[in-house]
């Protein structure tokens, strides 16, 4: 067994035990609180328990299962989230080329180029060339109504639920002196930070939180707990340097600044649903709402990962 392998294994036992005490304690509640299943707030705590044992056996079959498992399960996660925000939006029927366009060609496109590991082009082709086709597109159908919006929706759409969220699955294609073959990691490392921030914050909040943070955006947010859960994802992060390329306190470093980009992320996105008047981007996940409400601190925090990584430890 490899390095790598054997790091992988460590991890994903390490995280199996987590949900496992998780699952116990929800266990333990249902039966003293919730025996009819009456008490809202442990069913949801047992739904969502439920949910993360399903997201860690997907995400740790595609990393199994190497490059390719892991470009299929990003690029499914891109085109539900896509579908989910365009749900969301003002268009109209002069828009189903434009929208047609988005799903079968930009989306596929995208993760085409980074399974050829062009960063040349993958790094521009949404921000540039799709920016500029998507009203060329939808312009010839002559339907000027509410026009700006529309495009504006579908181009930022793309922004999120494909662009940053490839930025995912590109850090394997970053070539990182010493740390061959072990990029997989990077990814586990950036999802288990974000994740656990936003669990972290969630308990804190319950625990300590009086003071609201955002109560326009989330109600459910407060400092205590944007505080407690930073500061303990950050030293999460720091305890994981052995999977990254990182010492520990560039590993804490790190895990700070991309737990500050996923709290902003999920505020950015609960701005949106505010807006649209909904309360969760889709009903996919049982006990988390859409896929987007998973998806949106994450894919806030790994192009800037992604970034940081490339300039200051990547060889290419």
């Amino acid at each position: 067994m490899s390095a790598t392998q054997s790091d992988m294994l460590l991890l994903l036992l390490g995280i199996a035990g987590v949900l496992l005490v998780a699952s116990l304690a929800g266990y333990i509640l249902q039966l003293k609180l919730s025996p009819e299943g009456s008490n809202a707030a442990i069913e949801n705590l047992n739904a969502r328990i439920k949910a993360w044992w399903v997201m860690a056996i997907l995400i740790a079959l595609a990393c199994v299962a190497g490059r390719i498992g892991v470009l299929v399960l990003f690029a499914f996660c891109s085109f539900a989230a896509l579908r989910e925000f365009v749900t969301l939006t003002n268009t109209r029927r002069a828009d189903h080329w434009a929208l047609a366009t988005a799903f079968f060609i930009v989306l596929p496109a995208q993760y085409v180029l980074l399974w050829t590991e062009n960063y040349g082009i993958f790094s521009i082709f949404i921000p540039v060339y799709a920016f500029l086709l998507m009203p060329i597109i939808a312009v010839v159908r002559g339907d000027t109504q509410h026009f700006l919006v529309r495009i504006a929706e579908v181009q930022w759409a793309l922004m999120i639920c494909v662009f940053c969220a490839s930025h995912v699955p590109a850090l394997l294609t970053l070539e990182i002196p010493g740390y061959e073959d072990r990029n997989v990691l990077l990814i586990a490392f950036l999802v288990i930070v974000v994740q656990s921030s936003d669990v972290l914050q969630y308990v804190w909040g319950k625990l300590f939180g009086r003071t609201k943070i955002a109560p326009n955006l989330s109600p459910s947010k407060t400092v205590e707990g944007f505080v407690g859960g930073v500061a303990s994802a950050t030293l999460v992060g720091a305890a994981l340097w052995w999977i990254t390329p990182f010492t520990p306190v560039q590993a804490g470093l790190m895990a700070l600044v991309i737990t500050m980009m996923g709290f902003f992320g999920g505020l950015v996105m609960s701005a949106i649903k505010r807006d649209r008047g909904v309360k969760d981007w889709g009903h996919l996940i049982a006990g988390h709402g859409g896929l987007i409400d998973r998806l949106d601190s994450v894919v806030f925090s790994a192009p800037v990962f992604f970034h940081l990584i490339r300039y200051w430890w990547s060889a290419s």
